[in-house]
């Protein structure tokens, strides 16, 4: 009888983009390079990476500095709303805010966007089958950096909404049998210089 293992799930938003997002800039290169190099010590089973530009270089990048671990594509790690949540889901003083926020969202993102983020809750979190422990990188977005640490969490599924990562932070979760979920470490920019971090945000969101 086949047990179980733990899965630690590396989770890391991709490098700064370039404006038109067709690829990274020259810092988001340098951003996945370094991460990349803290990575190393790591016994990485496979790095996941969604289908879009900026993601895909990310992780091309971050392999580079690996010795022999596979890159997978996958859809599931994209860019796409996972959740549009109702007004009544969300707490009163909040709710015009992120309805605002999300108006943009096309139909097409409210409808293949929820089941691809239940793909993803399938395809990367929980324990792993047999007996030895699994390290895995996920190179994806900040929306589903949320996602996940918010079902890590055990938190509402409106909860995504409001968690911001940096490019090319590092967000570990640790699912272990018998255990909830464990969020071990978030949005953590250690192997970034100061010029590097935080890229994308508003000053005041920099600490």
């Amino acid at each position: 009888m086949t047990g179980t293992a733990t899965r630690y799930l590396y989770l890391v938003r991709h490098g700064e983009a370039s404006p038109d997002e067709s690829g990274l800039t020259e810092a988001g290169r340098r951003q996945a390079t370094l991460l990349g190099k803290r990575l190393r010590a790591v016994p990485l089973a496979a790095v996941h990476h969604g289908p879009l530009p900026r993601a895909e270089q990310t992780a091309r990048q971050i392999g580079e500095q690996l010795k022999g671990v596979p890159l997978h594509m996958s859809d599931a790690a994209g860019d796409y709303v996972p959740h549009v949540p109702t007004r009544e889901e969300l707490p009163a003083e909040s709710a015009d805010f992120f309805l605002r926020f999300l108006a943009g969202a096309s139909e097409e993102e409210r409808e293949h966007g929820p089941a691809l983020a239940r793909r993803a809750l399938e395809l990367f979190t929980g324990p792993v089958e047999g007996e030895q422990d699994r390290h895995e990188l996920l190179v994806t977005h900040n929306f589903l950096v949320a996602w996940l640490v918010r079902d890590a969490m055990y938190a509402p599924k409106w909860r995504w909404l409001g968690l911001n990562h940096g490019n090319a932070a590092l967000t570990v979760i640790r699912y272990a049998p018998g255990r909830p979920a464990t969020v071990l470490l978030s949005n953590d920019m250690r192997h970034l210089p100061t010029e590097l971090r935080w890229t994308g945000f508003p000053p005041e969101a920099h600490i």
